[in-house]
């Protein structure tokens, strides 16, 4: 592989976290406007199927390929892997409305041990030292990046049980989106897990829409969330990970993390520690190591 082709693998997949980096603010700038989580949710995601439909029909009429359909098992299948896709947004908006943008994402974070976890409870496989040091790595960054050594009793426990939530479902959503229909394209893979995470998220909304549906949110902000959250991270990363590889990828896309908390600390104005910066540099690191190989 030329170094060329690794730097642009490096460069898509960077730019795939720093738009899902951006996500949070955009949220708490729409709850600003008094929109509510139900049409932030509903709008990010009708707006994103929509995009990511038109991206198949496109697939399918541009490229000379016979591009492989996806049987009604592998549309269940997805179907049923995008609630937990769905249960991710909801939860974590619900935290963000709570907390801080730059605690909300480093509790999201918590997917790195929660995977170690998940695949030693249903693969049997017990985790490596490597795995292990990782672990123990992320929940001291977490401790220090969510500053609980000095806001221990100020922290909304809303906020932290969603943002702990999101991660689990995120966790799943990983798991499992990596063992569904793999034969069929990513852009297919894609639309019928935003089908199955829309069930959840209109399920959402029919509860706990109170007040008058405000489809301004389509304009204002749902556009941003569609576009950064649902269309162009999938597309960057499922074109840049088959170049960096899985190790690669996951380090670069660690990207999210930094991004995020910059963003809420320019443009939401949230006050970031010096401790908070050191627990998020730890997380990166045990993200690294988590998947580097070395060498005996």
């Amino acid at each position: 592989m030329s170094k060329n082709s690794l730097l642009k693998g490096v460069f898509l997949v960077g730019l795939g976290a720093t738009s899902y980096g951006m996500l949070a603010t955009f949220v708490k700038l729409a709850y600003d406007e008094g929109f509510t989580t139900a049409e932030v949710t509903s709008s990010q995601f009708i707006l994103g199927i929509l995009g990511v439909f038109i991206i198949n029909i496109f697939q399918k009429y541009r490229t000379n390929q016979v591009v492989e359909k996806a049987s009604t098992k592998n549309i269940v299948h997805l179907m049923l892997a995008g609630t937990s896709l769905g249960m991710t947004s909801v939860f974590y908006y619900l935290s963000v409305k709570y907390i801080d943008v730059s605690i909300a994402i480093v509790l999201l974070m918590q997917t790195v041990w929660m995977g170690v976890f998940l695949e030693w409870f249903i693969e049997k496989r017990k985790p490596s030292n490597q795995k292990i040091i990782s672990v123990l790595l992320v929940l001291v960054g977490t401790i220090l990046a969510t500053n609980l050594i000095n806001n221990q009793f100020t922290i909304d426990w809303r906020g932290i049980l969603w943002g702990m939530l999101a991660a689990a479902s995120f966790t799943t959503t990983m798991f499992t989106a990596n063992k569904v229909a793999l034969g069929i394209s990513s852009a297919q893979r894609s639309l019928y897990m935003l089908l199955g995470g829309a069930i959840i998220v209109f399920g959402f909304g029919i509860f706990t829409q109170i007040t008058p549906y405000d489809y301004s949110i389509f304009l204002k902000w749902g556009i941003f969330l569609a576009l950064f959250g649902t269309i162009i991270p999938p597309l960057l990363m499922n074109a840049g990970f088959p170049i960096t590889g899985i190790g690669l990828g996951s380090i670069v896309s660690a990207l999210e993390l930094p991004v995020s908390v910059l963003m809420a600390f320019l443009i939401l104005n949230e006050n970031v520690v010096f401790l908070q910066w050191i627990g998020i540099i730890l997380i990166i690191i045990a993200i690294v190591i988590m998947n580097i190989k070395f060498s005996k």
